[in-house]
């Protein structure tokens, strides 16, 4: 650790991503882990965080007492579930720090109130952290713009494992937020998330979305437009959840010095 890393803090440190968090700010060169943290009752409140992400001791111990983490930190790196993402918006509000979302499944009311908290905090909120799937986003648009909807039909499909909670996945929403800017329009009133029985004929102009679980998959995800007699697919595949937690930590950085507001991975990629 050196005076200029910046402290972050891991919430959810016990959970897959929270460990996975903890072992990428160890790699990474500017960041040092400065506290981790867990729900109250929590088996692992107490244990070294370094430990308990295979990387041996490392001083660190988790707590479950996250505003006194955030005093004295500069980030908090926040993958859990949207009621505690709200909480932990507000503790960094609190302590005037970075929050990092990357939690999925959020309410808009729950977006509402994180939007709020980051009148005060750096908040960069995006439903993927990795480069590629941001650039994925960003051709979906441009495809979606040049394809009209008179022609072309839009659907995405994705695939996680089989412990994830929600769906569609915060990438496929991303992703069809992203096509739906393209063709100007609003995805909550143009987007079909179930198809089941006599549907009739697909109606024009909609987003749809097929979701599939099973086994360890980290994260697939497809946007296929489909025309009279061709097909445009484009799509991402991630292999490892490090690539989500190394986009976590630049975004953090990025945001370090930013003025209080709400970002996305678009502005820390500089792909806005």
């Amino acid at each position: 650790m050196t005076a200029q890393d910046m402290k972050l803090v891991v919430v959810g440190a016990a959970g897959r991503m929270g460990q996975t968090l903890i072992r990428t700010i160890h790699a990474m060169d500017g960041v040092t882990l400065y506290a981790a943290v867990e729900r109250t009752g929590s088996a692992f409140v107490g244990k070294d965080a370094g430990e308990l992400a295979g990387l041996g001791p490392i001083g660190v111990t988790i707590t479950d007492r996250p505003l006194e983490a955030f005093v004295d930190a500069e980030g908090v790196l926040d993958f859990t579930a949207p009621a505690a993402t709200i909480e932990f918006a507000g503790l960094a509000a609190q302590a005037r720090i970075v929050h990092v979302v990357g939690t999925t499944g959020c309410s808009a009311d729950d977006d509402a109130k994180i939007a709020a908290a980051a009148r005060h905090a750096r908040v960069v909120k995006s439903g993927n952290m990795s480069l590629g799937v941001n650039l994925l986003a960003v051709l979906a648009e441009k495809a979606a713009r040049a394809l009209g909807p008179a022609d072309w039909d839009i659907e995405i499909v994705e695939m996680h494992h089989r412990h994830k909670v929600d769906a569609p996945s915060g990438t496929a929403l991303l992703l069809g937020e992203a096509a739906a800017r393209g063709r100007g329009i609003a995805l909550a009133g143009h987007s079909v998330r179930v198809r089941d029985g006599h549907t009739g004929p697909r109606e024009a102009g909609t987003i749809g979305f097929a979701t599939l679980r099973g086994g360890s998959v980290v994260g697939d995800h497809s946007v296929i437009l489909a025309g009279e007699g061709e097909l445009v697919t484009l799509s991402h595949s991630a292999a490892d959840r490090s690539i989500f937690a190394r986009g976590a930590v630049k975004a953090a950085l990025w945001a370090r010095d930013k003025k209080p507001g709400l970002y996305s991975m678009l502005d820390v990629l500089g792909l806005n």
